[in-house]
């Protein structure tokens, strides 16, 4: 079944902090950045998961992109690293992973996207880390999971999933489809955002907002999504959240929005949820 996406399918689940709460319960979230000339996508993904509740941020970096990264952050850790095996190491112990934003459509994308899937963490695969596997995308369905969300526009998902909106009847059962194919969470975005899993649960976010045409809202989505799943949040569940408070929070400011501007407006949005919980 269908469903249109609204706070009343996933608030219940949603993980407010309780009084026992800490910032190591609230879940481990690293990013991984691009070259020093483009990191901007990354922190706006890394400040995005510490504004909806992950409790440790990380961005990690290479050596050449830490000066220029570290001038930006603040609450957000910061950890370099040179090789895969360097990844693989910084990222063993955490709940969720976002590779993509920015991150270079190139074999080291691809190399760092393996090393972080063997750690058995949660992925969000969006922007590069996506287009990077468009001439053998059974190399990146091979590695993914259920409970992995890949985030693609309607550009990259043709790049995964080449003819797939042409020949299916409609967005619902394309992103349905394409879920059942790569074995994971399919988020095709839009005005109108479908959200499909491979067991067939499926929500279409009819309220889309159109000041999040601009350039980084879909970077600020991934890290919102992966700041629900790093507080222990189903990914299904999380990505349809996230895709909901990313639209309340683009009208609630208006014309004139730009995607620094979408953390800072999270937590009007996360107040009203919380006190309809």
């Amino acid at each position: 079944m269908i469903h249109d996406n609204s706070p009343e399918l996933w608030l219940s689940k949603f993980p407010w902090p309780t009084a026992a709460s800490h910032k190591h319960s609230r879940g481990r979230m690293i990013v991984v950045s691009g070259n020093a000339w483009s990191t901007g996508a990354a922190r706006l993904t890394a400040r995005a998961g510490l504004r909806i509740g992950a409790g440790l941020v990380t961005l990690l970096s290479s050596p050449e992109a830490l000066a220029v990264n570290g001038a930006h952050l603040e609450a957000v850790m910061l950890q370099p690293f040179e090789t895969e095996a360097e990844l693989e190491a910084a990222a063993s112990s955490v709940d969720v992973a976002v590779i993509g934003p920015a991150a270079g459509v190139d074999e080291a994308t691809v190399s760092n996207l393996f090393a972080l899937a063997r750690t058995g963490a949660a992925l969000v695969v969006d922007a590069d880390a996506l287009t990077v596997f468009r001439h053998d995308v059974s190399e990146l369905f091979s590695v993914l999971d259920r409970d992995d969300v890949l985030t693609p526009h309607q550009g990259e998902f043709e790049r995964l999933f080449p003819g797939l909106l042409r020949t299916s009847p409609d967005r619902t059962a394309a992103t349905l489809e394409a879920s059942k194919r790569s074995g994971s969470i399919v988020l095709l975005k839009g005005s109108d955002t479908v959200i499909a899993a491979p067991d067939g649960r499926c929500v279409v976010n009819r309220a889309g907002s159109v000041w999040l045409a601009t350039a980084g809202s879909g970077d600020v989505l991934a890290g919102l999504i992966a700041g629900l799943i790093a507080q222990g949040m189903d990914s299904f569940d999380a990505a349809c959240a996230a895709v909901w408070i990313h639209s309340e929070a683009a009208n609630r400011h208006g014309p004139g929005l730009i995607s620094e501007d979408l953390p800072g407006l999270v937590p009007q949005v996360l107040a009203t949820l919380y006190s309809r919980h």
